[in-house]
């Protein structure tokens, strides 16, 4: 007989519980299956390791040798799966709604293709999240990553007004890019895409009403403080009762673009996810 997992498994519940009964418990096993498999174990490597003769379990002192690389062996095999399941999940790091169905269908392809799993991470700030390590990949909307990123163009998203239900503008068919100097232009300035940056100073919004979160900011507009401006997809995946959505003529598209560390972009599971989220934005032209 080998040398098996579960014999060092049971030798070290014995030694740490001191007890048949205990271990035998803690190890999910009966008391006699405990006890054969530490027999099996003293067979293998041809030396007494617990000694019998006590009223309570103790090690012989090769049983008290043996622990040690016995405790080695275990640990570095559990570090050794820990890291693994680790580098088959990739942390997808958005501030805002991901663009459908293309998050669905690269999540797909991904976990079809290689058998790890994303994990989806909600971050104010996704250049932040990648240089402290809590997400591998971002997507990042509006204009270019900060520094030490790579990045990658996926596709462009059209924009949309919102604006409070009680609105005179509530009810246009459209709004022009260039009407936007008239009124106060509500910002979200942790995770907002559009500011008024977004215009050529002659015509951009002359007043600013900031929030902090796009909780806030939903609110802020359906109060009518003033009119904002998001990706194309809130229309279909906001329901506010107080608020509307209007289509933009003139705007610019808001580029969509995957980022990571630079120093990171080795990592085959980010190659692989790129790959899908590349074919996924190719898809029938679907965002």
């Amino acid at each position: 007989m080998d040398l098996e997992l579960r014999h060092l498994r049971a030798f070290t519940a014995l030694a740490d519980h001191g007890s048949y009964t205990r271990a035998a418990a803690a190890s999910h096993l009966t008391q006699p299956a405990l006890s054969r498999t530490i027999q099996q174990l003293e067979a293998v490597v041809g030396v007494r390791l617990v000694d019998r003769s006590s009223r309570h379990v103790a090690l012989t002192p090769a049983g008290r040798e043996f622990l040690g690389p016995a405790r080695r062996v275990l640990g570095d095999l559990d570090r050794a799966v820990r890291d693994l399941r680790v580098h088959r999940t990739l942390r997808l790091g958005f501030s805002w709604l991901l663009p459908d169905p293309w998050a669905q269908r690269t999540l797909a392809r991904f976990e079809r293709a290689t058998g790890a799993t994303v994990d989806l991470v909600r971050v104010d700030d996704p250049a932040t999240a990648l240089a402290s390590a809590t997400v591998d990949i971002a997507v990042f909307r509006g204009p270019a990553a900060p520094g030490g990123l790579t990045v990658h163009p996926l596709f462009d998203e059209e924009r949309i007004a919102a604006v409070a239900a009680s609105s005179f503008l509530a009810d246009r068919e459209s709004i022009d890019w260039s009407e936007f100097h008239r009124w106060p232009l509500v910002v979200n300035t942790v995770t907002g895409t559009t500011t008024p940056d977004s215009w050529p100073p002659d015509a951009a919004p002359k007043t600013v009403i900031p929030c902090a979160n796009y909780d806030e900011w939903l609110e802020t507009v359906a109060a009518d403080r003033g009119v904002g401006v998001v990706p194309a997809l809130a229309a279909r995946r906001v329901t506010h009762s107080g608020l509307r959505f209007v289509p933009l003529t003139g705007a610019p598209v808001l580029p969509v673009r995957l980022a990571h560390l630079t120093a990171g972009g080795r990592r085959p599971l980010l190659r692989e996810f790129l790959d899908a989220a590349t074919a996924a934005g190719n898809d029938d032209g679907v965002r």
